[in-house]
């Protein structure tokens, strides 16, 4: 059974890929995998992150103060999940 939060996960990695015009990897991205660097499939980088911070902010209304936040905040589909919802972020389909 899907929680609220596996359903803004799912939601949210949509976004990432849109925003950073990448395409699903094979097997799909676990909750909790690494989204930028050497070690992500997805291999994010900083131009991606600003693409990503904008997407965020024009579909939740979450600015993303800077670098450092944007990094702690975009570890993983689960730790960015969470961070949005701390701040009041709602999944689309709950609106």
């Amino acid at each position: 059974m899907q929680t609220d939060l596996d359903s803004f996960i799912d939601e949210l990695l949509m976004l990432i890929l849109d925003a950073s015009e990448k395409p699903v990897p094979g097997g799909g991205v676990s909750k909790t995998e690494i989204l930028f660097g050497n070690a992500s499939r997805l291999q994010l980088d900083s131009l991606d992150a600003l693409q990503i911070s904008m997407a965020i902010q024009k579909a939740y209304g979450i600015r993303l103060a800077d670098s450092k936040d944007t990094r702690r905040a975009m570890t993983s589909l689960e730790g960015l999940a969470k961070y949005l919802v701390e701040r009041g972020a709602k999944p689309v389909a709950q609106r």
